[in-house]
């Protein structure tokens, strides 16, 4: 067996708060029978649906996966199978497959006796390992156990377990998961090159401070974060605002609810600890978006802020936009009131499942955006917890392949080159601060202002 290096998906706790998902132990226990990989998020029926036409939408022609299932009573079991998905009706054959449930933190590992049934690809359900366990049963939110009631074993050949052990007899799903069962690799040299001492970081400090707009008439950079709820946008504030205070601090409100805690259109300064005059940067946080229709921040608002009519503290409407007639709207903003640099905050292991209407609502306000000719970024925020090898150091962000693919993917969703993209690591249990995190955040904002420089280039009179 290979060696198993560790990794975090909780992906679950961030999507919804009343969802589940596996703890490290439970995920380590997993991928001890697997070797040195992780797992890759394709399918979660709490957002795509719990019916066979969703599963087979987001896991067919997908393979090796692993497949849980979450039930009322807590239990957490399900099956891995080296064999994609499809839709033909019959079973497959996979000598490696196998089912498996937890007892606590244990993993009890159910091998496939008959492997000539390990898998059955039917089309109403989702992941169905031989007859014997399916989840997502006739297009259901329940599990189907095929269980003898007489002797509590099952009593077809193909998989060997108690009902009891397996699923605590609850067959009510809460939620189910599939993951694509990837090899976790990395490149033998960084694909971007970065310094990480401690004079770089004194180095972008010093820049950042010292920025002057090219424009005589604005004085400070505007910059608007625009992000899904629980992305990490006022944490990313309150992050570079850290390094200035030389302490992990925090001014906007950030949490882990599902809905925004970000009421307001804010604009934040930053004032380095001992100084008095701040960066010549002003950070503007919005309303989180949402994927529902009707709940969050109102698309067309975009338009307001980025013009420079929208006061700060700003009350958002899901209902409807600011109204010219409204209180403090600003008629006549100049230069120095509008948006110089849109930049997009993006959860890295969330990315891979975002809601059409999520991205939908996104590519509205790049449609938006682009037609003030502002420049755009994409911050791709917890790299950390998407993928393990930056879990284990930040600064091998760039030696990790499955960062690069999320980085591709998220280019492609938002439309932007990949250049325009930036991993970053926000604090969040750290109580000290840390020089490599401090390097991957003053890298973005440097980026943010040669872009907030191109802006300004093109408005020139």
């Amino acid at each position: 067996m290979r060696a198993l290096l560790p990794f975090s998906l909780n992906l679950s706790l961030r999507i919804a708060k009343s969802s589940l998902c596996l703890t490290d132990e439970q995920q380590t226990a997993i991928c001890s029978q697997l070797g040195n990989v992780k797992l890759n998020l394709l399918y979660k029926a709490s957002i795509h649906g719990f019916t066979g036409e969703a599963f087979h939408k987001h896991c067919d022609k997908k393979s090796p996966t692993v497949s849980v299932g979450y039930n009322k009573s807590g239990r957490v079991f399900g099956g891995y199978t080296s064999q994609p998905f499809s839709q033909f009706g019959g079973f497959v054959k996979d000598d490696e497959a196998f089912v498996f449930s937890f007892s606590g933190e244990r993993l009890n590992k159910y091998s496939v006796n008959n492997s000539s049934y390990a898998v059955r690809m039917t089309k109403n359900s989702g992941p169905n390992f031989g007859d014997t366990l399916i989840l997502v049963h006739k297009d259901e939110q329940k599990v189907y156990s095929n269980q003898s009631s007489f002797t509590g074993y099952l009593y077809t050949k193909y998989y060997t377990f108690t009902a009891e052990k397996m699923h605590g007899n609850d067959l009510d799903l809460t939620d189910c998961e599939v993951y694509q069962v990837e090899e976790c690799l990395q490149f033998e040299n960084p694909w971007r090159t970065v310094t990480w001492t401690s004079e770089e970081k004194e180095k972008l400090m010093e820049r950042i401070k010292s920025y002057k707009p090219s424009i005589s008439s604005v004085s400070e950079a505007r910059v608007l974060l625009v992000g899904q709820v629980g992305a990490g946008k006022s944490s990313f504030f309150n992050s570079f605002k850290s390094i200035f205070k030389g302490r992990v601090s925090g001014q906007a409100i950030n949490g882990t609810c599902s809905t925004s805690v970000t009421s307001q259109f804010r604009t934040f300064i930053v004032k380095p600890e001992h100084e008095e005059k701040p960066l010549p940067l002003i950070l503007c946080d919005i309303m989180g978006l949402e994927a529902k229709e009707g709940e969050g921040f109102h698309v067309d608002d975009i338009t307001n802020i980025v013009s420079g009519h929208t006061p700060d503290t700003y009350q958002f409407s899901p209902s409807g936009p600011l109204h010219s007639e409204a209180q403090g709207f600003c008629k006549n903003p100049e230069l120095k009131d509008k948006i110089h640099c849109v930049t997009y905050v993006v959860d890295a292991s969330t990315i891979s499942i975002m809601p059409q209407n999520m991205e939908d609502k996104l590519k509205a306000i790049r449609k938006k955006v682009n037609l003030h000719r502002i420049p755009q970024l994409v911050l791709l925020t917890k790299i950390d917890e998407a993928c393990p090898l930056v879990k284990k150091d930040v600064t091998n962000v760039y030696k990790s392949k499955y960062i690069k693919k999320l980085m591709q993917e998220a280019a492609s969703r938002f439309g932007v080159p990949l250049s325009f993209l930036v991993p970053v690591k926000n604090y969040s249990e750290e109580q000290e601060l840390d020089m490599n995190i401090d390097i991957l955040l003053l890298r973005a904002v440097d980026q943010i202002l040669h872009l907030v420089n191109d802006f300004f280039d093109e408005h020139r009179d």
